[in-house]
């Protein structure tokens, strides 16, 4: 049984929910997003909550009965709050700055690497050793930040590169005399 499933996802005011067939919207003020359930669930709006019901007991009924009431709850989340990861850059002369819409990552490498945010992400950076990835899509805002995080990822030695802020880096030691 789905301990998850069973709660109803609440709507704060200000957000709307409609169900057409087994698509949910969600509407806020930060903007719109659509979830496509699949056909093991039923979704009603009743009052200003969502739930979401399994259709018969398979193990795929309930399996998809406590992950689309998570998504459902994912896009009241974004709609409402949105989503935010924080990069920190570790490194002599690695730096980040926007130009414009670009997003400039000096890491040590031949060449500067020019990063352009996917719609609907915005990308900025406060400081030149920190970048913040925000929007109301989770899964595009995870996405977004694991790319710039590829180009350098931090190295066990020095710890240098682009970390999650609060990311522990297991550190090794180095060769002894």
């Amino acid at each position: 049984m789905s301990r998850i499933g069973k709660k109803p996802v609440e709507l704060p005011s200000g957000v709307t929910a409609s169900v057409s067939g087994q698509i949910v919207e969600v509407k806020g003020p930060k903007g719109t997003r659509s979830y496509a359930a699949t056909d093991d669930v039923t979704i009603i709006v009743e009052d200003s909550a969502v739930s979401v019901t399994p259709r018969g007991s398979s193990k795929r009924a309930r399996q998809q009965w406590g992950m689309s009431r998570t998504m459902i709850s994912n896009l009241v989340t974004g709609v409402t709050q949105g989503f935010k990861k924080e990069l920190e850059i570790t490194g002599v002369g690695y730096r980040a700055q926007m130009q414009g819409e670009v997003l400039k990552l000096n890491l040590g490498l031949s060449h500067d690497v020019d990063y352009i945010a996917p719609k609907g992400v915005t990308v900025t950076a406060p400081k030149q050793t920190e970048i913040v990835v925000e929007g109301i899509d989770q899964q595009a805002v995870g996405q977004v930040a694991a790319e710039i995080r590829k180009w350098r990822k931090p190295e066990p030695y020095k710890g240098k590169g682009i970390r999650y802020k609060g990311e522990f880096i297991f550190r090794k030691e180095g060769k002894k005399k």
